[in-house]
């Protein structure tokens, strides 16, 4: 489970994706998968030199059993996870102490089927509210300064949707007044202030991805790995703009799929694989498929012209590999303890494995290259590590959050 990021031919993705960002500070982490969607910071100022023993552990918290990663925006860090197997938790910390500012609680069940359970999505902060979701389509807007409820509605049910076979687990994602939601077969959209519907899809299981914006044929949209698809749909009124088959093993699609210019990269695990689809002429067609990279659930990161990501399925042995994007072909590969998560930032990839190593290596293709390891806190790792103001956030599945320091901090 994921603790569950354009297209036109005259519009770089850079432009769209500026129009469509957060709100936050340059080095902050707003959401799932950074203020671009994409994996990346622009944050400069960390180091890799690390001393003997690794970073230094500014603070642990214990947040309840679950797989969401965390926001950071304006000094405050946000997670979500379960306690007591029947209640969620959704938590504003401060960012350099650790000290735990506001907490909020609904009931919701634990649902540990063939896994521990608990919270997936991660917190989406846009000016001074937070939403979240839970696993059973319940939505909250919070505010971030205090965890007070502004307006909350299970989404799922009030549009009739049958959740998918592990919950709900694609994050909020804020476009201008809407709130998308991976919520039926192509999404569904809310006011952001009231939680009011704007537009909803046929309610069929979704699939686990959270929504990643692009142009599609000069129209705005927003793009889901559904449950045997990936799909785009018009960001204004929800209508259907290309859907493209993309069948797994027990229909797990996770990963967040990666637009680029006038092309998609998707990948799943359970030996499933991973594709690169054209965008030209508007239906997508295949320009290469493989089994190069079978992403469980953490999404690849695009750097230049080339893929990094995670090639296993989660409590297993994996690879971290670099394949090229254009062909597909493998440019290196280093086997880890366990397929976990990664990011990138000022050129680097920061890794955090199954088993908690932690790995700073070259984004290059050239070779992998270790530039710093440490390890984290005891556990097991399924949510992708975040850097954010010289500050590194790793989450365990059982609810240990670690702040370690990379400098660089403000």
């Amino acid at each position: 489970m994921r603790t569950i990021n354009s297209v036109a031919a005259c519009i770089t993705a850079g432009l769209l994706l500026g129009a469509l960002t957060f709100s936050a500070d340059a080095n902050d982490w707003p959401g799932f998968r950074g203020a671009n969607h994409d994996g990346i910071s622009t944050e400069t100022g960390w180091t890799a030199a690390w001393p003997e023993g690794g970073p230094k552990k500014l603070w642990e918290a214990k947040v309840g059993v679950g797989l969401s990663s965390v926001a950071v925006a304006n000094g405050k860090v946000y997670t979500m996870g379960n306690k007591n197997k029947d209640t969620d938790w959704v938590y504003g910390y401060d960012a350099k102490t650790g000290q735990e500012i506001w907490s909020y609680s609904y009931p919701c069940a634990l649902d540990d089927k063939y896994y521990e359970g608990g919270t997936h999505a991660t917190p989406t902060v846009e000016g001074s509210k937070v939403y979240t979701v839970s696993k059973h389509g319940q939505v909250f807007c919070l505010d971030a300064n205090t965890g007070k409820v502004v307006w909350s509605k299970n989404a799922a049910e009030e549009a009739g949707a049958k959740s998918p076979t592990w919950g709900y687990a694609g994050s909020a994602f804020v476009a201008g007044d809407l709130l998308v939601l991976n919520i039926g077969a192509g999404g569904l959209a809310l006011e952001k202030t009231s939680g009011k519907t704007v537009w909803k899809s046929s309610p069929v299981e979704a699939g686990y991805s959270t929504a990643v914006p692009g142009e599609f044929g000069g129209q705005k949209g927003v793009m889901f790995l559904e449950k045997e698809s990936v799909v785009a749909v018009n960001l204004k009124d929800g209508k259907e703009l290309w859907r493209h088959p993309w069948k797994t093993s027990y229909e797990v699609n996770a990963a967040d799929p990666i637009l680029w210019k006038n092309e998609v990269f998707i990948s799943s695990g359970y030996n499933k694989g991973c594709c690169l689809l054209s965008l030209e002429g508007g239906a997508p067609k295949v320009v290469w498929q493989s089994k190069i990279l079978r992403n469980h659930f953490n999404s690849c990161v695009r750097v230049g012209d080339y893929l990094y990501g995670m090639d296993g399925d989660a409590d297993k042995e994996g690879a971290l590999r670099c394949v090229d994007w254009k062909t597909g072909a493998e440019k290196w590969a280093q086997t880890v303890d366990a397929t976990g998560g990664l990011m990138v930032a000022d050129g680097k990839l920061i890794v955090l494995t199954g088993k908690g190593t932690i790995l700073v290596a070259a984004a290059e293709p050239t070779g992998f290259k270790v530039l710093a390891t440490s390890k984290a806190i005891a556990g097991k790792y399924w949510t992708v590590p975040v850097l954010a103001n010289g500050l590194l956030y790793c989450r365990t599945t059982q609810g240990g959050l670690v702040c370690l320091d990379l400098g660089g901090g403000k």
